[in-house]
């Protein structure tokens, strides 16, 4: 037999995230006041892609032939490792308040790009799906501008 959970203990989860930042809030009730929970910081994101990578590309012989050609269509690698790894960070870390059994529910406020990422990367780890999801950066906006986001009604 499972222990009974206080539902004082329960809260909705509030994700606002882009490639280099995410903050998660948390509020007692669909409509109440967002907290600040914890913040994952991915500095690395706001670098440009020359100044993560050690080198240049280089050059690669063709599989078939004699020519050559430069490596440079993996430069958009590291960004996008550095932003999928953010966006485990913060799945991993929604999957355990769920199975402790304290998320009652989770939202997600993320820039377009960033909330395909961190969507896929849930769907690996919590069969939870999220009560509202907004396409919008706005990391670093005050909390009043998040939740006008999320009010719909009849919530």
């Amino acid at each position: 037999m499972t222990p009974s959970m206080d539902s004082g203990n329960k809260h909705f989860l509030v994700v606002v995230a882009e490639e280099s930042k995410a903050v998660v809030y948390r509020r007692a009730t669909l409509s109440g006041p967002l907290q600040e929970a914890i913040t994952f910081e991915n500095e690395a994101a706001r670098l440009k892609t020359g100044e993560i990578l050690a080198d240049k590309g280089g050059r690669s012989f063709d599989s078939h032939g004699h020519g050559r050609h430069t490596m440079a269509n993996e430069k958009d690698g590291p960004k996008k490792h550095l932003a999928e790894r953010l966006a485990r960070e913060v799945s991993e870390y929604i999957t355990a308040e769920v199975h402790k059994g304290r998320c009652r529910g989770y939202a997600l406020v993320a820039a377009p790009k960033f909330l395909g990422m961190l969507r896929a990367e849930l769907a690996h780890h919590t069969p939870m799906e999220p009560y509202a999801t907004v396409n919008k950066n706005v990391v670093g906006q005050a909390k009043a501008v998040i939740e006008k986001l999320l009010v719909q009604p009849g919530w």
